[in-house]
Order: structure tokens, then C-alpha cells, then sequence
């Protein structure tokens, strides 16, 4: 059976590099773990994976004052290969072959993954720049060890929004929705197919974003979106509906697929204490086709109540509706994954 990255990692902590910086720091906490980029911190990777930036990869983070020490005597100690694997080589951002062993600070890692620091309560627009995919590469991977458990309290605090800030994106997704709904009729009604499939698909997106956050689950970037929602106990019940709309051939039946999904998340939204209606769409205005209900869209109005009437929170009750979180502002890959376009970098 195949080696997972995971499992790669845990192996070359435990049996190399752990014993390595004890003989060197015997009482000195740390933490080690297999955070960051790469299919094998979300337990995705594959055969395929092993082509590019896969291997004995790991994060260790130690003390600030003994970071570029500890880095220093691994570079000096560790062995060429371990498992029949090159301890040094180069990676896609960073040509250099040498170990990679991330040796840096719990706080260190987790500013460099998210742009904001997470040792500390985060305000309300620090939480809207986070991406579920920044934060996953924080909380997603497998901790080999954590002494101080400085990481554990960094991860605690990323288990999900304040319930506040979740309304508010919840709230977002469903305007998203309700903006372009009718669109899969009106071009599909003018025979604008390509138009009606790309509306479609842009819209199967926003669905399987919003399953995500009515489940509490942090969401990855578009490549592992569709595996994710699979995984998910309840919202994956969104798949079914979602494959017929991309595949449908006519826009009628492409509308009535996405619209199915949309009752999905109706219901799980109740379940989860989220005010819904029993039924998010009506016909819109005189017109063959259906768009979400302005007065049912409770996470658009109700939402917007719950927050007015229910929400101390100054900040969040004066949010915008239908602006959301940065993943919900832009799909553009380097805006996700790069924390220096979501936010100014720390002073």
C-alpha cells in the first residue's frame, strides 16, 4: 500500500528529525506537524501528487530565539535520504535544494498561512479575510507533537466563525444566489446555452460553498471543493442535484436541478437553528423561470434581523449585505491562497 505524505512526514519526524534536535535540545518545547500547501495536509494526495513539492516535508516550530539555530544544526545533521526519499530538494517556490524542515514559530506559521495573528481574538474584519483554505492550511494537517500546545490554541481558535460573523457570510451566499438564479432561464430563454451553463456552474459553486458553511466547515479552494462537500455528513446531499444541473441540456431542467439543491440547503439550514423558509423560490416577476424569494431569502432578510435584533455587535450589524468573506469577494486563485492580497502584512 502506498505511503501517505501524512504518514511520510510522521515517520521522518518521529524517527529522524525529533531525535536529531534532542540530542541538540533535550527540554526545548516545540511542536511539529505537516501544515501549509499540498494535497497531503488535507489527506487528498495521491500517485499524482508525488510529481511536484511532495515528500519529506514538515513544519517544527520552536522557541523565536532558537529558530535559526535548530534550522542551522539540521542542515548540518540530517542524513541524504530517509525511506528511500531525498531529505533535500527543491520545491516550485523556492529553487534552492535543501532540507525542508519549517523551522519557525507556532505564531510564525500560523501569520504566514492566514495574514492575520491568531494568538489573539480577531476582530471582525480579520475573520472576513480569512479563506477556508488559509485556514485548513493551519488546521487541517496532522500535529506530530505540540509541548507547549501553543498550536493546539491556535487551532481551537480557527474551529469556526463567531456565530455573528457566520450569519453574515451564511446571509452572503444566499445573495449570491439569489442574484444570478433567474439568469440560467433568461439566457437559456434568449438560446444562450454557453450563457445558461456558465451561470449554472458559477451558481453549483456558490451551493456547494454555502453546504459547507451550514455544516461549520471550513471550505478548500476550487480544486478539492467537490471532494470536500462529498465528505460532508449532511450537505453532500447537495451532489446529486448539483451533477444533473452541470449536466443538463436544456436550461429548464438545469434550473430545476439547482433549485433541488437549493431546497437541500433550506432544510439543512433549519437544522442547524439558521432561520429559513420551506420554500427559498418563487417565479420571477412574470417570467418562465424562478429566482430566490425576496421576502423568503431569510438569511438575506432574516439574517439581517437576526443581526439587528439579536447581535451586539456593532461592527458585524453594520456590515454590507451581500459582500461576505474574501473567498466570497473573488475566486481569483492568488487572492485565496496569498495572505499579501487579502491583507496589508503585519507591521
Amino acid at each position: 500500500m502506498t505511503i501517505s505524505g501524512t504518514e511520510l512526514s510522521r515517520a521522518y519526524f518521529h524517527h529522524v528529525v525529533e531525535p536529531v534536535v534532542r540530542q541538540r535540545w533535550p527540554e526545548m518545547a516545540c511542536a511539529a506537524a505537516r501544515l501549509g500547501s499540498g494535497s497531503d495536509v488535507l489527506g487528498l494526495d495521491d500517485e499524482m501528487s508525488r510529481d511536484h513539492d511532495w515528500g519529506l516535508r514538515l513544519n517544527l516550530l520552536v522557541p523565536a530565539a532558537l529558530a535559526d539555530d535548530v534550522d542551522a544544526h539540521l542542515s548540518e545533521r540530517l542524513p541524504e535520504s530517509y525511506a528511500g526519499h531525498p531529505v533535500r530538494f527543491a520545491t516550485t517556490w523556492d529553487p534552492v535544494v535543501r532540507h525542508r524542515v519549517q523551522v519557525e514559530t507556532a505564531r510564525g506559521l500560523a501569520v504566514s498561512r492566514l495574514g492575520v495573528d491568531p494568538t489573539r481574538d480577531l476582530g471582525v474584519e480579520e475573520w472576513l479575510s480569512l479563506t477556508g483554505q488559509a485556514v485548513l492550511e493551519v488546521t487541517a494537517g496532522e500535529v506530530f507533537a505540540d509541548d507547549a500546545g501553543e498550536l493546539a490554541g491556535i487551532r481551537r481558535r480557527l474551529e469556526w466563525y463567531p456565530d455573528d460573523v457566520w450569519r453574515h457570510v451564511v446571509a452572503t451566499d444566499w445573495a449570491r444566489l439569489a442574484q444570478e438564479l433567474p439568469f440560467i432561464g433568461r439566457t437559456g430563454e434568449r438560446g444562450d446555452e454557453l450563457g445558461s451553463r456558465v451561470v449554472a456552474a458559477r451558481l453549483a459553486g456558490v451551493v456547494m460553498h454555502l453546504a459547507h458553511l451550514l455544516e461549520r466547515t471550513w471550505p478548500p479552494y476550487a480544486k478539492w471543493l467537490g471532494t470536500s462537500v462529498a465528505r460532508l455528513p449532511r450537505g453532500r446531499a447537495v451532489l446529486d442535484p448539483l451533477h444533473a444541473c452541470v449536466a443538463a441540456a436544456d436550461w429548464r431542467t438545469r434550473e430545476a436541478r439547482l433549485v433541488e439543491a437549493l431546497m437541500v440547503l433550506g432544510r439543512l439550514q433549519s437544522e442547524v437553528g439558521l432561520p429559513t423558509v420551506e420554500d427559498p423560490v418563487e417565479p420571477f416577476w412574470d417570467r418562465p423561470y424562478r429566482g430566490v424569494r425576496e421576502d423568503a431569502v431569510r438569511v438575506v432578510e432574516d439574517a439581517v434581523r437576526v443581526v439587528e435584533d439579536a447581535i451586539t455587535d456593532q461592527e458585524v450589524r453594520a456590515l454590507p449585505r451581500g459582500v461576505g468573506s474574501a473567498e466570497q469577494w473573488s475566486d481569483n486563485v492568488e487572492v485565496l491562497v496569498n495572505t499579501t492580497r487579502r491583507r496589508p502584512p503585519e507591521p
